[in-house]
């Protein structure tokens, strides 16, 4: 064998470890696939693919109310997929799923795909927000599907502000009113109530005996004379 060959055997011996080596960092539960993996929220795992993950929270810091879970799934298998479940491990928080119309599962189709998150799409709600951890902070995200099972992976903490803006949260709660404003209004209200009672001029004492009405008593005084 010449020494090119003895070459070329040998490069596509390494190529032939290197995806058998591949191959069974991507099999089992304990994949490297599903470990978490903060600097990219996306991972395959058998035929699901997942892209795009992060959780979205309340875009002011300060503010009370729900997160949600953004994420496009891909189902590359022959059976339809359905996400069981959405956790945030070793968190109080609970994810509630609904689909994007009416009720029932959400179902990643053969061959296609499930965007969670954004206008008319299903969604992932966390009900306490904080729960779901700090903006810049790294959140394990588990999906359970029917047939590939759980796989986990990080996903960044954002706000609800610029590119996210419109997949965050649709329920934003409105400022509520301090005592200053509460103060202020009270008396105002109170104020408008006597003046629609006494306002009116019929109501006034002084225009029974109007000095016209004591002009024309005087006329008919003269004409009786």
């Amino acid at each position: 064998m010449s020494r090119s060959l003895r070459h070329g055997a040998f490069a596509a011996t390494a190529i032939v470890f290197s995806i058998a080596a591949l191959s069974a960092c991507g099999a089992g539960n304990d994949a490297q696939t599903l470990q978490v993996r903060p600097d990219n929220a996306a991972t395959t795992v058998d035929s699901i693919k997942i892209q795009n993950l992060n959780i979205i929270t309340q875009p002011e810091a300060d503010a009370e109310g729900p997160a949600v879970i953004a994420a496009t799934l891909f189902n590359d298998g022959a059976k339809r997929e359905i996400v069981e479940k959405i956790s945030l491990p070793d968190t109080g928080a609970t994810v509630e799923l609904k689909p994007a119309k009416g009720s029932g599962p959400l179902v990643v189709p053969a061959g296609g795909r499930l965007v969670i998150g954004g206008k008319n799409n299903a969604s992932a709600v966390i009900e306490n927000g904080r729960e779901a951890g700090k903006n810049g902070d790294v959140q394990t995200v588990a999906f359970t599907f029917s047939q590939t099972g759980d796989i986990a992976l990080g996903a960044t903490v954002v706000p609800a502000t610029s590119f996210f803006e419109k997949f965050g949260p649709s329920a934003v709660p409105s400022p509520k009113p301090t005592p200053s404003d509460d103060a202020s209004e009270t008396p105002g209200e109170e104020s408008q109530a006597p003046g629609e009672e006494s306002g009116s001029p019929s109501a006034t004492p002084t225009d029974s005996a109007s000095p016209a009405d004591d002009a024309a008593a005087g006329d008919t005084a003269d004409a009786g004379h």
